[in-house]
């Protein structure tokens, strides 16, 4: 059957009023052109601890491939943890400060254009007026050179003690950040790029990818962040699922995956957020999810909850927003909400429906974090933080039945992509510094 005939089948398995709410099908023109060889250096940039303070961590530390592209548990160990995804363990020679304090997000589609604001409380966004034309928490600060927001997004971690830089005492990049030099010749993200261009198998494939690159010297760490961000938007665009061949016209759904269509895009109301060809509206709302874990402050606060949204706009309606996340392959990248409290996608879905009365409920098995001392949930045992964040919920409660969640969840499970979930490119066997590749055992 013709792709153009797609919306054809959709209004005659669903009501023309929902069929019209059904996004257009996906194809080259959401996305921009990929230099293979680009993203070839992209990819062993990716899968290469050099970039993390104490060369232990990489990128794909916490966003794997095995683990829907994030790391299966709720709550992250980057720099101090041993392992990788749900059998990760605190390295006890370096013990972290603290979890990283928000769920590892999946990296499905973020190469495609309409991807502008990326983290959980969106602090990172294209915005042509700045400088670099994105804005950070660097403000003006923020180097220029970065070919894209995903460009920037995927650097930022390196700066992170958590995440990948270490602490002040361990490494130079640690010290330097904690010294707030971040830009400019002898910064951060300059030694950063000066560790990548002393290897010769590095430098050569970045004076044959880059016409601007003459010698080892000309390697900034922009190059470093744009070859990154290249592979991320090839290995990872995700537009090959049933859910896909549906809106190409290519099959239609049956059972419970075409009843839970209809309820996404009808009276459940999940389409008023989760809109458009990957399903995020991109903007922010109070859906109340639990929080867990240390919480989002400065190192001069002292409290554990995430305001989310609020931490970059300081707009009271803020308080607890976060962002709508795409559901790409949303059956494979639990746990979900912005501090990955739920491991369950149905449990989530069935506390999502009526977030003001399962916040009263949530237990703590929900979870799943690894042994670490301190109390992950002093935010839920607290009746008074429990109530604001319950008072901030706009959103009215959604009378679904059990069957009515089932079916959700079926359709959801139509969004998987296996051609997304294995990557275009794959796992290196090796990278050029000769450092340990994250990978399962």
């Amino acid at each position: 059957m013709k792709p153009q005939n797609a919306i054809a089948i959709l209004i005659a398995t669903a009501s023309p009023a929902l069929a019209q709410q059904l996004p257009p099908p996906v194809d080259d023109s959401f996305y921009g052109l990929i230099d293979l060889q680009e993203a070839t250096l992209g990819q062993l940039l990716f899968y290469d601890p050099i970039l993390s303070g104490n060369r232990e961590t990489a990128c794909a530390t916490c966003h794997h491939p095995a683990f829907g592209t994030s790391d299966g548990v709720s709550l992250s160990f980057g720099d101090g943890g041993i392992g990788l995804g749900t059998a990760r363990v605190v390295d006890p020679e370096n013990i972290p400060e603290e979890r990283i304090p928000r769920n590892s997000p999946a990296l499905f589609n973020l190469g495609a254009a309409e991807f502008r604001v990326l983290f959980h409380d969106g602090r990172l966004e294209a915005d042509e007026t700045r400088p670099a034309g994105i804005r950070t928490p660097m403000a003006d600060d923020m180097a220029v050179g970065f070919n894209s927001v995903l460009s920037a997004q995927t650097m930022f971690p390196v700066l992170s003690r958590d995440e990948m830089a270490g602490s002040y005492g361990e490494n130079e990049i640690g010290r330097l950040i904690r010294q707030g030099i971040i830009t400019g010749e002898g910064g951060a993200w300059d030694v950063l790029a000066r560790r990548v261009a002393e290897i010769p198998e590095y430098s050569d494939a970045f004076i044959a990818t880059y016409p601007h690159i003459e010698a080892p010297k000309d390697i900034a760490f922009t190059d470093l962040s744009n070859a990154i961000a290249v592979f991320m938007a090839h290995e990872w665009r995700s537009d090959t699922s049933p859910f896909d061949a549906v809106l190409r016209g290519e099959q239609q759904f049956s059972g419970l995956a075409q009843d839970g269509l209809d309820l996404f895009y009808g009276n459940g109301g999940c389409v008023s957020c989760h809109t458009g060809p990957f399903l995020t509206d991109h903007q922010f709302h109070v859906m109340g999810a639990p929080q867990i874990g240390p919480g989002k402050s400065a190192t001069f606060e002292d409290h554990t909850r995430d305001d989310g949204r609020f931490r970059v706009t300081g707009r009271e309606e803020d308080r607890f927003a976060f962002r709508t996340p795409s559901l790409r392959n949303v059956a494979l990248t639990a746990p979900y909400g912005h501090a990955g409290a739920n491991t369950d996608l149905t449990a989530y879905i069935t506390a999502h429906v009526d977030p003001r009365e399962s916040l009263l409920t949530y237990e703590s098995t929900q979870a799943l974090l690894p042994p670490f001392e301190g109390n992950d949930f002093a935010v839920m045992e607290d009746a008074v933080q429990v109530q604001a964040i319950r008072d901030a919920i706009t959103t009215p409660a959604i009378e679904l039945s059990k069957n009515d969640i089932a079916a959700i969840v079926a359709f959801l499970q139509t969004l998987t992509d296996p051609i997304s979930l294995t990557g275009r490119l794959g796992i290196p066997d090796t990278v050029p510094s000769g450092l340990t590749i994250p990978n399962p055992d």
